[in-house]
């Protein structure tokens, strides 16, 4: 790096190559979420060659910006706080055991007059319904872009991709909340757990856990995992009642 100059070059749009003497050193990404922010990211060997892929970058693209980086990369992490990035939220990623003899979920049932629709076997229809409530109310109080990326809206405004992912808590002839899971595998992941705010406190998303679990836990299936924002106390009592313990963290950085 000594010997040549690094040429920084957009490739294509949103799109960044670093060269140095013919070689590619670095490249750096900008994508748009359905949610319409713009996350970076910047994979380079050098911090002086992400430091220019940076300056390309912001200097071509509006604000604010975003990236996600592990909490455990701290030179990545202090890559993009040269660049002027601070810490937005911290989301922190669980490790929960399906066992229900860990849980201690093995006795829990729903509420009177609540059933449970195992996963895969909830109607679109309602499901769609409950899917918009409760973004309404998420984004009347902390925000929509609070939630994982996983659960952002498309450009049509759907959140709801694949209903075979979902298993719902219904009340009469409505659902009112679901739980949403990954079948990632080995380890599926537990998307979202979400309940109607009228339907709060009465062990609704409790029971959910525990019949997702419980139903992992059959098909032999010992760990599932869960991404949280710290800043949802309610979140993470419940899965760390249950005996999740945290194995890792992302923090969401933004430059403004």
């Amino acid at each position: 790096m000594d010997e040549h100059a690094v040429v920084i070059t957009q490739v294509a749009e949103r799109q960044w190559h670093a060269v140095e003497d013919d070689r590619t050193v670095g490249r750096g990404d900008a994508s748009r979420r359905p949610d319409g922010r713009m996350f970076l990211s910047i994979d380079s060997w050098h911090a002086a060659v992400f430091d220019q892929l940076a300056d390309a970058m912001l200097a071509d693209l509006p604000k604010p910006l975003y990236t996600v980086v592990d909490e455990a990369d701290l030179d990545l992490t202090s890559d993009w706080e040269r660049a002027g990035f601070t810490t937005r939220r911290r989301e922190w990623e669980y490790l929960v055991p399906t066992d229900p003899r860990v849980t201690g979920l093995g006795a829990v049932l729903p509420p009177s007059g609540v059933t449970i629709v195992a996963v895969g076997e909830a109607e679109e229809s309602p499901l769609r319904k409950l899917d918009r409530e409760i973004r309404d109310e998420v984004e009347a109080s902390v925000g929509w872009q609070e939630m994982p990326a996983e659960v952002l809206p498309r450009p049509d405004g759907a959140t709801v991709l694949d209903p075979s992912k979902y298993a719902v808590a219904a009340q009469s002839d409505e659902y009112v909340g679901l739980v949403r899971v990954a079948p990632v595998t080995r380890q599926p992941r537990i998307g979202l757990i979400a309940v109607r705010s009228d339907q709060h406190r009465r062990g609704i998303a409790r029971a959910l856990l525990a019949h997702v679990l419980g139903s992992l836990h059959r098909c032999g299936i010992e760990t599932a995992s869960a991404e949280v924002n710290e800043s949802n106390g309610a979140a993470m009592a419940l899965f760390e009642g249950v005996g999740a313990r945290r194995a890792s963290s992302n923090l969401e950085l933004v430059l403004r």
